[in-house]
């Protein structure tokens, strides 16, 4: 008999259907135990806040407050005097949090937020260890913290990828590449297409030689191209490298091509070891007109084209990007931790050592 359902295939889309439901039911009581702990350790928070006031903080105050609710809650791990100092800087950090009931059985998101009338409910959502790490971090500058809270909820980063990226100053360079996308963009795409552009681009997860050329650049990225993806950042899906195109009777080829699903949109980034020049915005500029004709559907909105150079003049980048309509981006990357002589890549071209023979 049992044969005869496992063969049925109604009974198999049965089973797993109870077996998603479980596995879904367990997310969102997980979830909510979080969002309880977490409003718990916040008006904890504030109440330590406020006894100081009156105690006085002292090297005893904490260890006191801890012995006390071990002795009332034996069984809590809770309440070490270290992340008694945590839940109030958790408090100190989001003051005007409100503590309000939970929009049952859904995460709390853009379209019911206005039911609990709070932004900060998103503090919540994350595990206590990555607050604790942005805490860390952020040191009083809430709109930094709260920067990578809604990155860790929209990428759903581990605590390891949260601590890179705070590693590498996301915050300071979100968004900060130059670009003429206000001028070439409706205002409601420009907006999204600056914001997935930063500058620099960390490039610190390379394994390169300290002379490193274009192409090894290049083949490294792709090499580590998760790596890369996720210093693009939010929504972007890796299409190919030297990705064959025709204009007129020339082949050409794209560095690497990209497709954003935040902004529907492909997305060409052209990659230069060296600093800027106002030709390489041209190029570019013909690459993103080709990808339209050639590659862009009606569901598509107009391709970006994204260059990273080593280094550039900043006047320089905006009067090339003032002299075409294609919506561009220029950015420089930057490589602070180059591998020593000894590891892979440290080997010389064989156009080095030609050169080495003449001199």
């Amino acid at each position: 008999m049992s044969e005869l359902f496992k063969a049925d295939n109604e009974y198999k889309e049965w089973i797993a259907g109870i077996s998603t439901d479980f596995r879904r039911s367990q997310i969102r009581a997980s979830m909510k135990i979080n969002d309880e702990m977490l409003r718990f350790y916040w008006k904890l928070g504030k109440g330590i806040s406020s006894m100081s006031e009156q105690f006085g903080y002292g090297t005893r105050f904490y260890k006191t407050v801890s012995d006390d609710l071990k002795s009332i809650l034996p069984d809590v791990k809770s309440f070490s005097p270290t992340n008694l100092k945590y839940m109030r800087y958790f408090y100190e950090m989001y003051p005007d949090a409100v503590i309000c009931p939970q929009v049952e059985d859904e995460l709390i998101t853009d379209a019911n937020r206005s039911q609990v009338g709070d932004d900060l409910q998103i503090i919540f959502r994350i595990p206590w260890g990555h607050n604790k790490i942005i805490l860390d971090k952020c040191k009083g500058n809430s709109a930094k913290a709260l920067f990578y809270i809604r990155k860790t909820i929209e990428n759903n980063w581990s605590r390891d990828v949260l601590l890179n990226f705070l590693g590498t100053d996301l915050y300071e360079r979100q968004g900060k590449a130059i670009t003429n996308f206000s001028n070439t963009l409706p205002i409601e795409q420009s907006d999204l297409a600056q914001a997935i552009t930063k500058d620099p681009y960390n490039f610190d997860f390379l394994t390169l030689r300290e002379r490193y050329d274009e192409k090894e650049l290049k083949d490294a990225l792709i090499e580590k191209v998760n790596n890369f993806l996720m210093e693009l950042g939010t929504g972007f899906a890796y299409m190919g490298r030297e990705v064959r195109i025709e204009v007129g009777d020339t082949e050409k080829f794209i560095d690497m091509l990209f497709y954003n699903t935040q902004r529907h949109c492909y997305v060409v980034v052209e990659i230069k070891t060296g600093k800027f020049d106002s030709s390489y915005a041209g190029q570019l500029g013909t690459y993103v007109v080709a990808v339209n004709h050639q590659m862009k559907t009606e569901a598509d909105n107009p391709t970006l084209g994204l260059l990273i150079c080593k280094d550039m003049d900043k006047v320089e980048a905006q009067y090339a990007l003032e002299s075409t309509s294609q919506p561009l981006g220029i950015s420089s990357y930057e490589l602070s931790k180059l591998i020593p002589e000894e590891f892979r890549g440290s080997m010389p071209t064989i156009e080095e050592i030609e050169a080495e023979l003449n001199e």
